[in-house]
């Protein structure tokens, strides 16, 4: 019971943070979610509906294995994977206050944002997607099943193709700025040496 209740305080701070922030910017007029919006098409436009669709799919999924506890994972680990989703609550919480107004669900097409590189993002490219990764393993590990391992690993590689379109997109949005910046830190975790 300790695990359920625990698990469900993640889920609840982590949705919370997520809906809360695009709530808050909804009241100032910006429009958060991106995701297959506006004139996509293509590649782009189906990665991020089916990221969309995913993400809900795996809370709902989350939320349904807290609550039966459904899983098959020994004690350790399922005690193991709350502390790894907590993390990445907490990475999660920490890119998304750095960001500011700048942070967007999808690659924007209106409204200027700007290139934040300070905080979090000093030491990943993408902190809000390691956030995302983090708790949905960790929340696999604590409620291991079936259902919760294929729909996270395909939020997860849904994720990384966002990334990649994201990474396309950024050097057009803000040049030789972002180009320095991606040179200097890794696309999950960690910094470069410069020679």
């Amino acid at each position: 019971m300790a695990i359920q209740i625990a698990a469900l305080a993640i889920l609840a701070a982590f949705y919370g943070i997520y809906l809360g922030k695009m709530l808050a910017q909804r009241r100032r007029g910006i429009r958060t979610d991106q995701m297959a919006r506006g004139n996509k098409r293509g590649r782009l436009f189906w990665t991020e509906l089916l990221l969309k669709g995913s993400t809900y799919a795996v809370a709902l999924a989350e939320t349904a294995c807290a609550l039966a506890d459904w899983n098959s994972a020994p004690s350790w680990l399922r005690w193991l994977g709350l502390g790894l989703a907590a993390a990445g609550v907490g990475v999660f919480a920490a890119s998304v206050y750095t960001m500011r107004d700048s942070w967007r669900a999808g690659i924007p097409r209106e409204g200027k944002t700007e290139l934040v590189t300070a905080g979090i993002y000093r030491f990943s490219r993408n902190p809000a997607f390691l956030g995302f990764d983090l708790t949905y393993l960790g929340l696999l590990l604590a409620f291991w099943n079936p259902l919760l391992l294929a729909l996270s690993c395909l939020a997860a590689v849904l994720l990384h193709l966002q990334i990649l379109q994201e990474e396309a997109f950024l050097p057009t949005a803000f040049g030789p700025a972002y180009t320095r910046y991606r040179s200097r830190v890794c696309r999950y975790l960690g910094r470069r040496r410069l020679r």
